[in-house]
């Protein structure tokens, strides 16, 4: 099977999982027009990488898609809390996601908040649950490992960092080591977290476990190097979203302390390094050694 009809076959199973998960009816006391924005924020788009990389590793491992779909879609609730407040006014006021009205924009401010508050906490409430995964021990393992990629020393914390950046007496964050910590955190830890979580679920080998770490580090720096250089050189029609805003509001990102040039080698370094942290897994990683190479050429 192609990489593309993997990505697609995976974003088919998550969304129809999180369909179910976030019917009005599943929803039970969920007021309506909540439930409606949570839907409007996670249904109907985008690739669901980071539900595939929490699927493929843990097939790699030996783990069947279904049993692993939760967890995904677990990870998918929290990495889209985490656009739908990126969205907001007081962060990149945006309105257009995934070429549709961004959830402040479709609601109000006020019911994108509070939509996204409630996809954060959906999130942990789906990895508690006993259907997720039979040990219990598994579980409070994956509460733990997103909580602290989604936390104040992960995914908030470097959103804190990028509206520093912006900031001029922030020159500390505007070098390599700066960016670098702020990807890191912001969009690093999350999918580090994605392609480790399959080794939790499947209760993988320490030396396993490591190794999809290892890649998930290497692999989340090749996105967010990927993302600079869209936001640089990428057009709204291909990524649905506005482009050029990252030099428009002074932030600090791979592209503007490398250059496009410096930019495009880092991401040709990491690349290496993500795929050579896949040899032990063999052929049946191929799936994953295949979205290397989908990171690094994206076009929206």
């Amino acid at each position: 099977m192609a990489f593309e009809e993997r990505l697609g076959e995976i974003a088919a199973l998550v969304e129809n999982r999180l369909a179910a998960l976030l019917g009005q009816d599943a929803l039970g006391a969920t007021p309506p027009v909540l439930g409606a924005a949570m839907r409007h924020a996670v249904l109907g788009g985008g690739k669901r990488f980071r539900p595939f990389l929490v699927i493929e590793g843990a097939r790699v491992l030996g783990m069947s898609d279904m049993a692993a779909v939760d967890t995904a879609c677990a990870v998918e609730c929290l990495h889209c809390y985490s656009l739908v407040h990126d969205d907001l006014p007081a962060m990149d006021n945006d309105e257009l996601r995934r070429g549709q009205p961004t959830v402040w924009k479709a609601f109000d401010e006020a019911t994108g908040i509070l939509a996204g508050d409630a996809l954060l906490t959906f999130a942990f409430e789906l990895l508690a649950r006993p259907s997720t995964h039979a040990d219990a021990a598994v579980r409070a393992a994956l509460v733990l490992g997103l909580a602290e990629a989604g936390g104040s020393a992960g995914m908030v914390g470097g959103q804190v960092l990028d509206l520093a950046s912006e900031k001029g007496d922030a020159t500390a964050l505007h070098t390599l080591d700066g960016v670098s910590t702020i990807q890191r955190m912001k969009t690093g830890a999350l999918i580090r977290f994605s392609a480790e979580a399959g080794a939790i679920l499947v209760g993988a080998a320490p030396d396993e476990r490591r190794a999809l770490r290892v890649y998930g580090k290497a692999l989340g720096a090749a996105f967010q190097i990927a993302d600079d250089l869209l936001d640089a050189e990428g057009d709204a029609s291909a990524t649905g979203k506005a482009v050029g805003k990252d030099a428009a509001a002074g932030k600090a990102t791979f592209v503007t302390v490398l250059g496009i040039a410096g930019a495009r080698k880092r991401l040709a370094e990491l690349n290496a390094e993500a795929r050579a942290a896949l040899a032990p897994f063999g052929e049946g990683a191929h799936h994953l050694a295949a979205a290397i190479d989908f990171v690094s050429n994206r076009r929206g």
